[in-house]
């Protein structure tokens, strides 16, 4: 059974017929609407030219896919079989319907990486897969960190037993109080200083989000680990190609959002 191919590789001019591949027979013929593949070539038209090295580095794929059914666990089981391990996987819809995109950090060999590449365009409800690895790219992660605002000696003093209880119990509940509060100040200093922003607080807790490059990620959850870290969730790794001005890149944008990860240690709150 003859299917027709939704999109080449890129630069590349798409066939107009391929045959299915023959562990993907199980799955129906689908011919993408129209907008969709404008949308596709409009991407890959945008997007950079991979220029693979032999050195094991960490590699950024972005792959367009028909959002069907088992996509994803074609994807995966290809680098998977491949020995690949993925440090990101994001997969979500975009502005056209029936069009996802797969964005994928692994690390590994190059050339290991553009035969693992090709695999995935050869996968009927893929469109194409691109690399962004030696490409600028504006990349995002997104964290939500939830914090304790509770000191210890606050939570020893208010036990259930009687026998934990303050004999002047006001004025103990007012010093936790007050603990609590600069502990939730110094936390909230220490997000504005990252370009974060609270988004949830109780009496005992609070939650953090902050969107940023995985390594200013790492930072902020180093220097937050000793204020007291209860549960942290990262989306994963997003990335998109920098448009050229006249054909250049801003030095000035680049070196800007380099500088942006460093965090000067005398600006931080004590503790």
């Amino acid at each position: 059974m003859n299917v027709a191919k939704w999109i080449g590789r890129a630069g590349r001019i798409p066939p107009a017929i391929k045959s299915e591949p023959r562990s993907l027979r199980h799955m129906s013929s689908q011919i993408p609407p129209r907008a969709t593949n404008e949308a596709v070539t409009r991407i890959i038209n945008a997007g950079p030219t991979s220029h693979p090295k032999s050195e094991s580095t960490r590699h950024i794929l972005n792959c367009l896919v028909h959002n069907s059914r088992g996509v994803l666990s074609h994807i995966s089981g290809i680098l998977a079989g491949r020995g690949f391990n993925i440090d990101s996987l994001i997969v979500a819809k975009t502005n056209v319907p029936d069009l996802s995109r797969v964005n994928l950090v692994v690390r590994g060999d190059a050339r290991a990486v553009e035969q693992a590449r090709r695999l995935l365009e050869d996968l009927v409800p893929v469109y194409a897969v691109l690399e962004y690895t030696h490409s600028k790219v504006v990349e995002r992660e997104l964290l939500l960190v939830k914090m304790s605002t509770t000191t210890l000696d606050t939570k020893d003093r208010y036990q259930t037993d009687d026998e934990y209880l303050p004999s002047d119990g006001e004025s103990n509940a007012q010093s936790g109080l007050v603990s609590a509060h600069l502990k939730r100040q110094a936390i909230t200093d220490l997000a504005r200083l990252f370009g974060a922003r609270v988004v949830d607080v109780t009496m005992d807790k609070m939650i953090l989000e902050l969107s940023a490059k995985s390594s200013r990620v790492d930072a902020f959850l180093k220097v937050l680990e000793p204020y007291g870290i209860l549960e942290a969730a990262r989306s994963g790794i997003m990335a998109m190609p920098r448009s050229p001005v006249d054909g250049l890149h801003e030095k000035s944008t680049e070196a800007a959002d380099d500088d942006s990860d460093t965090v000067d240690a005398t600006m931080l709150p004590p503790g």
